[in-house]
């Protein structure tokens, strides 16, 4: 897939070089801030040095009083209590947080989490009967409930108070429980409204433990939970989600408790090196391996677990649930891909809605982002569950799938997410119709040059610019995430050493450097097309987008370049001249 390259440019050029001046770092440096947003020294120092002391007031959130006075009252009387998570990594860490707050407490607390099949997303009736049935006088829901009007008053009728913590899109009513806390809401002032469902979680921990009379930064030995949510749920790394992020991940590489430490240890994770990137690729997955496949009951004995044996035997069993996961998900990714070379003109379907009754619900959403990456363009991955057709969407820049289905209301049962995934819920017959109505919206919202794939590039970078000041203050730039991306850079004229070659399922490896600067390696994963075209270039016409990145082997650590995308000006030049013809 060939990619177009967008170079970004800061909003106020001139405060490059305010920042060079006052911070005393190189250019590249001074422009990289600058695109973040960060104009002067008191801004750059707030970004390199997050400050646990700079989260906001938790009060300052719509109904955290009323959520805090409530919590706090049933620890002070000894109320049974149930948190109700959902089944994936944020509903699991959000939900063991809680649990474990509490039971800190000597709170007589439960947990229950949906079956992704059986109950599918959100508060139910069963849930609330398994309250009652514990005699619990309160329900805590964690990443759920927003849309929960009717459940809400089914719980009244069985006695049951509810807190509600969520951080999704507010719908047009809402509920009316005890308290519901979302910085979304449209009525909440709170500061920041990125928080993931742990993080909001984690504000309420605070306030409660302020209305018990106690610092609120006992809630801070719970970072690493929130930690591994805020970056599994792809959530903006950016104002208080960078200092939660920050401060956890410090927990995490220090002191993590039994259950990821068991799991760090499984994967192979160094303490010390444990990055966001590492949460994204070998931690979150299989913490939400359990969930994608039906129960994530597993994932929160991991989190909650105290003992180093049992937390071991549940890092075995979720390790187990994901190579199955993977087994599937690549079943699946191979049926859809030969479905689309089958059945689809990639010509006249800007969108993409696939449809197979057999495909597993839990892996579907992570193919979609597959098909997103390998032919940009919004898909939707359908399958039947209980009689429903069910799916999952991810989408690309300019196409919100959120508003999509809204515009589709009609033919669905259900629909919910944001603006680059979504689920939905509709009948069977409905199929063809919503397939239709995708993709004529998006040809809509879209144009043809839309569907092209871009990359957006930070910099141009000579290689010579690259040392280890350079490096330290790149570093410093971590945790990256949304709206904080690790940043890609363009080098042209590159000189390869050496031979490239294709290593391991489709890597391309190669040696180069640039303008006579130190030789670096650099690694393609999945980039094994470009490998004809690099033996045939001659020096000076390779140009690179890449990211810069530490690699740790055999216990020796060295800086690497991971391509993103290569150029070759012969080969560009040709197809110019094709075009052009």
């Amino acid at each position: 897939m060939a990619f177009r390259w967008v170079y970004a440019t800061p909003d106020r050029q001139e405060s490059v070089l305010t920042l060079q001046q006052e911070l005393g770092v190189p250019q590249t440096i001074a422009h990289l801030l600058a695109l973040r947003g960060i104009e002067n020294y008191d801004q750059a120092k707030k970004f390199f040095r997050p400050n646990i002391e700079q989260l906001y007031n938790p009060f300052l959130m719509k109904d955290m009083d009323k959520a805090a006075t409530r919590l706090s009252n049933a620890i002070r009387n000894g109320e049974k209590v149930v948190v109700y998570g959902d089944y994936d990594v944020d509903g699991t860490t959000s939900c063991a947080m809680v649990h474990n707050f509490l039971r800190d407490f000597g709170v007589q607390v439960y947990y229950y989490i949906p079956h992704r099949y059986k109950e599918g997303y959100g508060i139910n009736e069963e849930g609330i009967d398994y309250a009652q049935e514990k005699g619990c006088s309160l329900l805590v829901s964690v990443d759920c409930g927003i849309t929960a009007i009717d459940e809400t008053e089914y719980a009244k009728t069985k006695g049951i108070d509810l807190v509600i913590c969520d951080h999704h899109t507010v719908g047009d009513k809402i509920p009316d429980a005890v308290a519901v806390l979302d910085p979304k809401r449209p009525d909440c002032d709170y500061p920041f409204d990125g928080l993931s469902g742990a993080g909001v979680a984690f504000k309420l921990v605070q306030a409660v433990l302020i209305k018990l009379g106690l610092p609120s930064s006992v809630a801070h030995k719970f970072l690493d939970l929130v930690c591994i949510s805020t970056a599994s749920d792809i959530v903006p790394i950016v104002d208080e989600n960078r200092i939660i992020m920050h401060e956890g991940l410090k927990l995490l590489n220090s002191n993590p408790r039994p259950g990821l430490k068991a799991l760090i240890d499984l994967v192979k994770l160094t303490l010390g090196k444990i990055t966001s990137t590492s949460i994204v690729f070998s931690l979150g997955p299989r913490i939400n391996a359990a969930g994608r496949m039906g129960d994530a009951c597993k994932a929160i004995e991991l989190l909650i677990s105290e003992e180093d044996f049992e937390s071991v035997n549940c890092a075995q069993q979720l390790e187990n649930i994901n190579t199955k996961r993977k087994d599937i998900d690549s079943q699946t990714m191979a049926e859809a891909t030969a479905m689309i070379e089958d059945c689809y003109n990639l010509e006249d379907n800007f969108a993409l809605v696939l449809y197979k009754p057999e495909w597993h619900l839990g892996v579907i959403g992570i193919v979609a982002s597959r098909l997103v990456d390998l032919h940009h363009r919004p898909t939707v991955m359908l399958t039947k569950v209980n009689g429903k057709v069910k799916g999952s969407a991810r989408s690309v820049k300019g196409m919100n799938i959120y508003d999509a289905f809204s515009a589709c209301q009609p033919l669905l049962e259900q629909f919910g997410g944001h603006e680059f995934a979504a689920g939905v819920t509709l009948n069977e017959e409905n199929v063809p119709e919503f397939r239709r109505q995708i993709n004529a919206l998006t040809k809509l919202e879209m144009t043809r040059r839309d569907l092209d794939p871009e990359i957006t590039v930070d910099r141009e970078l000579d290689l010579n610019e690259i040392d280890a000041k350079f490096w330290r203050l790149l570093n410093q730039f971590e945790p990256f995430g949304p709206h904080n991306l690790r940043p890609t850079f363009v080098s042209k004229g590159i000189q390869i050493i050496g031979r490239p070659s294709v290593v391991g399922k489709g890597h391309l490896k190669l040696r180069l450097t640039h303008n006579g600067s130190a030789v670096f390696d650099a690694i393609g994963f999945n980039m094994h097309q470009h490998l004809p075209q690099l033996l045939n270039a001659n020096d000076g016409e390779v140009q690179i987008a890449y990211v810069i990145e530490e690699n740790f082997w055999n216990g020796k650590h060295s800086l690497q370049l991971r391509l993103r995308d290569v150029h070759v000006e012969a080969a560009i030049s040709e197809k110019s001249k094709t075009a052009l013809a």
